[in-house]
């Protein structure tokens, strides 16, 4: 049983296999030829897979680059990072997160179906990384058996309609149509991001206008650009690092300024890798939901993964993260003046996370909105983990935690719902939830009537 539960595990939280199966029955569902659902499926998985070897890419360039900001500052302290809090999880809870999120899946199909939250959330990592944290909450709260799989798996449904829900006002204006929404549990300060860059950005040109001198306009290339900027700060910290450091733990043994500027130029390629992942995905992945939109769940859209965000404004995506760093790195100081658990701006979320806000915020607010709305992000992924720590039990003593603002923000709610609430109690009012959301969508639809 744990051997199946474990293969459809892998199969689930793959975004290229998830997203493949998801075109492979809205092609089918429309009835195209067997030459098009091949075509649609492969490519489809290839853009995810092409994705992902862009991230994968960006993530090998920036864990360097955190090494050396916590060697040249001399800082230690809890680096939030889902991929190793939860490995340490799964170890004790991964039979319930597995059937979490098994069952989620299907639970965020039925929200979308019977609610007016038509997104059918399609980001499998994210997925298995808030079905691991439901799982843990709910345990250390009591559950166990069957509620602890019902209740967990009927939250996870729900989270995911309701966030790609938040996020979609802001998503119309970064992509300029309604035909995709947004799936990634960073939403909290994505629409943070979003709201800032309302509130201060009246008459800020866009991050993608440059006025530049001819002779500069080589910078106007976003792939150009995001090179340099990164060589500059490579540099900085390269050197601040020393030459004997680098060499010794990251270049092996290659001249550091040298290595300094490859892994910048190999950020950079990590982007371009990405865009060229997005646009295949955009192109196959729209037409193929229609048949699921027509036959499962009428008008519902597909929430894909943050950098599908990226191609509408590359340069806001360079902004957002630098800012969103600055951001951490000035919680990190206010959290030593408070003698706080300290919280190590972690490089892959500020860049993944801080991107994707400076992205929101300049769609609302230029570039103002790019460098506050990204900045505010950076300070409010900071500060939540230290209130999501106390509510993870016994994982709340490990040396990382999770990184994205949604899991701090459910995991928070969910945590105090234990402390104060019985099982019995949570379990009543997060089915009440759904009720009154599908009361509201039936008598919505009776009064348009």
């Amino acid at each position: 049983m744990d051997s199946l539960l474990f293969f459809i595990l892998d199969i689930l939280k793959v975004p290229a296999v998830l997203v493949g199966l998801i075109a492979l029955v809205g092609l089918i569902a429309q009835r195209k030829s067997l030459p098009d659902i091949i075509k649609g499926t492969v490519k489809t998985i290839l853009g995810f897979i092409v994705l992902g070897g862009g991230a994968g890419v960006l993530v090998g360039s920036l864990t360097p680059l955190g090494g050396m900001f916590e060697h040249s500052f001399n800082v230690q302290g809890i680096i939030p990072n889902n991929e190793a809090i939860v490995s340490m999880a799964l170890e004790k809870y991964g039979t319930a997160t597995a059937l979490i999120m098994a069952f989620g899946m299907v639970a965020n199909i039925i929200v979308a179906r019977f609610t007016r939250l038509k997104f059918i959330f399609l980001t499998g990592h994210h997925t298995f990384y808030m079905a691991c944290m439901i799982g843990v909450i709910l345990t250390v709260a009591g559950f166990e058996g069957v509620q602890l799989i019902f209740v967990g798996s009927l939250t996870l449904g729900l989270i995911m309609a309701f966030f790609p829900a938040l996020a979609h006002f802001y998503m119309k204006k970064i992509t300029g149509s309604d035909d995709v929404g947004f799936g990634h549990f960073g939403t909290l300060g994505y629409v943070l991001s979003g709201a800032i860059g309302q509130a201060v950005g009246k008459g800020s040109k866009s991050t993608e206008e440059m006025d530049l001198p001819k002779n500069l306009s080589f910078l106007r290339d976003s792939s150009v650009s995001i090179s340099l900027t990164m060589a500059v700060i490579y540099f900085i910290l390269a050197i601040a690092s020393g030459n004997e450091y680098v060499q010794t733990n990251f270049s092996n043994g290659q001249h550091y300024l040298v290595y300094a500027l490859i892994q910048a130029i190999t950020f950079a390629a990590g982007v371009f890798i990405i865009l060229s992942g997005v646009r295949l995905i955009l192109s196959e992945i729209v037409p193929a939901f229609t048949g699921i939109s027509e036959k499962l769940v009428p008008n519902a859209k597909p929430a894909l993964d943050c950098p599908i965000v990226f191609p509408y404004a590359p340069n806001a995506v360079l902004i957002g993260f630098l800012s969103s760093f600055a951001g951490g790195v000035v919680s990190l100081i206010i959290l030593g003046q408070l003698s706080w658990v300290l919280i190590l701006p972690g490089v892959v979320p500020h860049f993944f996370c801080g991107a994707t806000a400076g992205v929101f915020g300049n769609a609302t607010g230029g570039r103002r909105g790019a460098i506050i709305g990204a900045f505010a992000h950076g300070v409010l992924i900071t500060f939540l983990p230290v209130f999501l720590l106390p509510v993870l039990g016994s994982l709340g003593f490990a040396n990382t935690t999770f990184s994205d603002a949604d899991f701090g923000g459910v995991g928070i709610i969910l945590g105090y719902m234990a402390q104060y609430l019985s099982t019995n109690m949570i379990t009543a009012a997060i089915i009440g939830l759904f009720v009154l959301l599908v009361a509201h969508n039936y008598l919505s639809k009776k009064s348009v009537e």
